[in-house]
């Protein structure tokens, strides 16, 4: 007698707070459903497969060499800094040519000038104090061990006075082309190595191979351990190493 002389509002509001406990059951199995199947995904993709870096380096010699050498004063007028700078580019060029390099390996650049003005609290006055003229001398050869004994003598000319700013040589191999590929499959069989003996530690056999990403070549002085993103290539040594590496995702069983 009691349901039957209920209030229409209660009744309503009951049904209102079944469909409401409903709804979270069927959303909580739901979710439930849905995260454990996105483990198990998750799970799958970790298990089906390995990635592995591989690398591989050697050593190599440049056999390429490119010196620039700069020819810099000042001087109270133009004509005489430019006439000064020529006659020091001349003895630049004698002391390399009398050292052994060809005179044709030798490259000139065109002299440059410029005003050096005066200034006062920043502002120029429109006086002119000097006038500076340059010109490079660009030294291109094979014969890199030339080119470094004369870089080391560089000191018996400015001795004499000439004003030669030394940038230092530039040492390059040109067999690189050579090289990456060599280099590349290397670092693959190493990368397969190191594939292999991770997954027989954990009792499984590796299987084909799914993706291979290669890295850039890095061109260091002897030993060194520096890397960089997009490759690194030091000129300043003869005697370089070269290394490159691979990173290799192997399918497992």
């Amino acid at each position: 007698m009691s349901q039957l002389n209920e209030s229409p509002i209660i009744t309503v509001e009951r049904r209102k707070a079944i469909t409401i406990i409903v709804s979270a059951v069927i959303i909580a199995l739901a979710l439930g459903v849905g995260l454990t199947q996105v483990g198990t995904g998750f799970a799958t993709r970790a298990g089906n497969g390995i990635t592995v870096t591989g690398s591989a380096k050697t050593s190599a010699v440049a056999d390429n060499a490119v010196w620039t050498l700069s020819v810099s004063l000042s001087s109270p007028t133009v004509g005489a800094a430019v006439k000064k700078v020529d006659s020091d580019v001349a003895a630049l060029s004698s002391y390399l040519t009398q050292g052994g390099i060809a005179a044709d390996a030798l490259t000139l650049g065109a002299v440059s000038t410029y005003a050096n003005e005066e200034y006062v609290n920043g502002n120029s006055t429109g006086r002119i104090l000097s006038y500076r003229a340059s010109r490079d001398v660009t030294v291109r050869t094979k014969d890199v061990q030339l080119v470094s004994k004369l870089s080391q003598g560089i000191g018996t000319l400015l001795e004499t006075g000439i004003n030669v700013n030394n940038y230092g040589p530039q040492y390059y191999i040109s067999n690189l082309p050579e090289l990456r590929p060599e280099l590349m499959s290397e670092a693959m069989k190493d990368a397969k190595l190191r594939a292999e003996s991770l997954t027989k530690a954990v009792g499984g056999s590796l299987g084909s191979l799914a993706n291979v990403k290669a890295g850039p070549i890095q061109i260091t002085t002897p030993d060194s351990t520096m890397t960089a993103d997009y490759g690194a290539y030091d000129t300043s040594t003869i005697n370089k190493t070269v290394s490159a590496t691979v990173s290799v995702t192997f399918n497992t069983n």
